[in-house]
């Protein structure tokens, strides 16, 4: 039976929320896109939707001990062609089942690394040392801030979740990465409430979610408190980024553990300038049995192996930022690839 909202706007109680984190193995994720991708809508749309290359890179995931991937979806191409879009969303969840890994799927996005709108059909190429110089985010202003857009926006949401509200093959619903990332702040604030309103209205048997993120990474702070806030408020479960030492990553774990439900971090790791590494961090969580997905798999067009603001006249970063395979699938560091596959095992 589905509970009823609460008066702290949640529809999980603190009870349901262990049951359903406890049923589960210790999730060990990755954030995702194929190296063929340089965003969201490459990613998705039909002529560009690499079932091959999927197929490969998340047999590697697999055979590396990962058990789940988050993905970013892309309003414009649902808009664009939306049984196309449902076909391709389909495909990926059976390719990620096949190799027994669950999916994360991101409605929303305010990233936008590009400065971009996002556009249909060929993507521009990735600017040379760029740490993700294609991304655009989901919807894009455009429709964001236009309230005449916002039906279009629920059928959205509301299509995509009853196609799979009961699907085994999602693990949790993630609503809106980032609510006010770009120098948005609380301008987001009002999509983000509507997007759980809406979504609300499916009743899933998965989790919804949306990230703290702003109040813990400095300079990414523009105006979120509220939005932070109010993520906490109306998820089912806690979900955080935060790209940070092994030190830091113990102190706000205990802090997120004391709301009393389950805590995952769905953005972490970050090796340069930020200290934050698998070897180190990837031992707090699996201490205090805290989820995670760090940034990136196989390095590709995203370029993600290069740090945020990069002097590209230093040319290629000696120590990679982000992603831990390259692209014949050979392993950055085999100390990293190692301490995940122990991991899965001590945790199945």
């Amino acid at each position: 039976m589905f509970c009823s909202i609460d008066k702290k706007g949640k529809c999980w109680s603190a009870e349901r929320a262990w049951q359903w984190y406890e049923s589960k193995p210790l999730i060990i994720g990755v954030n995702y896109l194929p190296r063929t991708a340089i965003n969201s809508t490459e990613m998705w749309q039909r002529e560009t939707f690499d079932k091959a290359t999927i197929d490969q890179e998340l047999g590697w995931a697999q055979d590396r001990g990962y058990n789940s991937v988050r993905v970013f979806l892309q309003y414009l191409v649902f808009a664009h062609e939306k049984e196309g879009f449902l076909e391709t969303f389909e495909q990926f969840l059976q390719i990620a089942d096949s190799h027994g890994i669950s999916v994360v799927p991101i409605l929303l996005d305010d990233c936008a690394f590009s400065n971009l709108e996002p556009y249909l059909g060929r993507q521009n190429d990735p600017t040379p040392l760029v740490h993700n110089s294609g991304w655009t985010p989901s919807p894009g202003m455009t429709y964001s801030e236009n309230a005449e857009k916002m039906p279009l926006l629920e059928n959205y949401i509301k299509t995509v979740l009853e196609a799979h509200s009961c699907d085994q093959r999602i693990l949790m619903w993630d609503l809106y990465n980032e609510s006010g990332n770009n120098n948005r702040g609380t301008k987001s604030l009002y999509l983000m409430e509507k997007a759980f309103e809406w979504a609300r209205t499916v009743n899933c048997s998965q989790p919804l979610t949306a990230c703290y993120w702003a109040t813990v990474n400095g300079t990414a702070v523009h105006d979120c408190l509220f939005n932070d806030l109010k993520a906490l408020e109306l998820s089912d479960v806690i979900t955080y980024h935060q790209y940070a030492n092994a030190q830091n990553a113990d102190l706000l774990v205990s802090r997120l553990k004391t709301l009393g439900y389950p805590v995952i971090c769905t953005e972490w790791m970050a090796r340069v300038f930020l200290d934050s590494y698998i070897q180190t961090v990837l031992p707090v969580f699996e201490r205090d049995k805290i989820g995670s997905y760090h940034w990136g798999l196989v390095n590709g067009k995203t370029q993600t192996h290069i740090p945020w603001n990069w002097d590209k006249t230093k040319g290629e970063p000696k120590v990679w930022f982000h992603d831990v395979l390259y692209a014949d699938g050979s392993a950055y560091s085999e100390d990293e690839m190692q301490l995940i596959r122990q991991v899965a095992e001590r945790n199945q």
